[in-house]
């Protein structure tokens, strides 16, 4: 029985709907074993998966609850979710994420595992889709990592097994919030990013009758760490894996082989973790005061007027107001706002100020001049953090050592010898089928026989070139050499 032949039917149904192995690594399932929807009892290899098909049923998938999300048939959604937990082509997809795709791929949790081969990946694959008991969330890893102003941020690494099991939930729930999220938040969502956010408000505060001049630059004091987890999981509703859910936010963290219990906030550092800060923060511009003009299909068009404009990355906002009592009432409403969230403004990063005097927003210096200009280019620290950067990349690549007070530079890779044979460059480089060249040596010097038994080598042997004895530093003119004949 060829199975490389077979067609995955179509689906009819709600539960056909389901991605079956024989969709996804079909092409790698031995001969004359049977087909059935699903994966269990068959073997398939990692390095044989049909990625292109997996990812394009997980897209539709997130897809369809998107649209049902949109049309407001929350029965549907939540089933459409349930296809999506137990989903395979979804299992692959998170496995290849947790393991392929992101940057701490090799950064182990407190069960010191990582997964880098094939065999591990199907292993992982086949211990989510076969195992007997509900899994149990395990606490994170505590780690730090420098800021930029010196302090340190907690970082939380969970075990690989919770990774997965955080970006196969992310694919469920991310689809029905990417449908109620306000139009003007763009932190850590698909599609979106830091110059999304910088081109609103380039277009709200640019041109000469530009009327939301004042700007409240607020930034949440440990977003992460405070999030309450009473008013996060009411705001999950009902979604099949809530349960889950709450286990990761109460798993506890390790730190230097102690455990702590985190009775608030979602550790940052977790697959998950963005999307719960995105949740916790959904309805700021609507508790801001901010309302938009909606089209035939309710989607938001145009800011009303005399509205301020909220415009947030994750964790940071920026609130482009009419007046400078404006900007104060929207700080005061944002705080009253975040109190039951356990959330609080950072006093030392919040302030009010016009955009005549300017201020900094994701690494960008927004300032307004006189003649109605506005400029936003990258902010003087930010300038001054990739030159300390460069600097030290420079001081990193640069090699060399002292020889006879002179430094030669010292290739990394003998190939650079190469390109220089005639100068000692390098120490010990050598062509194929040429003597040695001693670099301490003057071009075209041969060493006495005494030197070269010190030296442990043979004698140097160079052909040198004789040429017309004349004066040091001038050069000979050029000989033009007539033509015989002239036409």
């Amino acid at each position: 029985m060829n199975l490389a032949l077979l067609k995955s039917p179509e689906p009819k149904g709600k539960l056909d709907a389901m991605t079956t192995l024989t969709d996804v690594a079909a092409s790698a399932v031995p001969a004359g074993v049977g087909v059935v929807n699903g994966p269990s009892g068959l073997g398939f290899g990692w390095d044989a998966v049909r990625w292109r098909h997996a990812e394009d049923q997980v897209r539709r998938l997130r897809q369809r609850i998107f649209t049902a999300t949109q049309d407001g048939d929350l029965k549907r959604v939540r089933n459409l979710q349930k296809l999506m937990l137990r989903s395979f082509a979804n299992t692959l997809v998170s496995v290849r994420r947790v393991t392929e795709v992101n940057a701490g791929r090799l950064t182990a949790g407190i069960d010191r595992r990582t997964v880098s081969t094939s065999e591990e990946k199907t292993e992982l694959v086949n211990l989510i889709h076969h195992q007997s008991e509900p899994w149990r969330a395990r606490p994170v890893s505590r780690v730090y990592v420098p800021k930029a102003n010196g302090q340190r941020r907690p970082i939380g690494i969970p075990v690989i097994m919770d990774r997965v099991l955080q970006a196969r939930v992310v694919n469920a729930l991310e689809p029905e919030w990417e449908a109620r999220f306000e139009p003007k938040s763009y932190g850590f969502r698909p599609g979106r990013g830091g110059h999304d956010a910088i081109e609103a408000i380039f277009t709200t505060a640019c041109g000469k009758n530009a009327k939301r001049l004042w700007a409240l630059d607020a930034d949440l004091h440990a977003a992460f760490d405070q999030i309450a987890h009473d008013q996060l999981l009411r705001q999950i509703g009902t979604f099949p894996a809530r349960g889950l859910i709450a286990q990761w936010l109460t798993a506890g963290v390790v730190e230097q082989g102690r455990f702590t219990p985190t009775e608030r906030g979602s550790p940052q550092g977790g697959v998950a973790s963005p999307l719960m800060l995105n949740v916790a923060l959904h309805g700021m511009e609507q508790a801001a005061g901010v309302r938009y003009y909606t089209d035939a299909d309710g989607n938001p068009v145009e800011a009303v007027r005399n509205v301020p404009i909220v415009v947030r990355y994750a964790d940071d906002l920026l609130a482009l107001c009419h007046s400078k009592d404006q900007a104060e009432q929207v700080k005061a409403r944002l705080s009253t706002w975040l109190a039951p969230r356990g959330l609080v403004f950072n006093e030392d990063k919040t302030r009010i100020t016009p955009l005549t005097l300017g201020c900094d927003f994701l690494g960008f210096g927004i300032r307004r001049y006189r003649n109605g200009k506005l400029l936003i280019k990258p902010s003087h620290a930010a300038v001054k953090r990739i030159r300390k950067r460069l600097a030290e990349e420079m001081r990193t690549l640069r090699g060399g050592q002292r020889l006879g007070g002179h430094r030669t530079a010292q290739p990394d890779h003998p190939g650079l010898g190469l390109l220089l044979p005639d100068r000692g460059v390098g120490q010990g480089v050598q062509r194929a089928g040429q003597l040695r060249v001693e670099p301490h040596l003057p071009v075209g010097a041969t060493p006495a026989p005494q030197q070269t038994q010190d030296l442990g080598r043979g004698p140097v042997l160079r052909h040198v070139q004789h040429h017309q004895e004349g004066p040091m530093g001038l050069r000979r003119p050029r000989q033009r050499r007539l033509p015989d004949q002239v036409f």
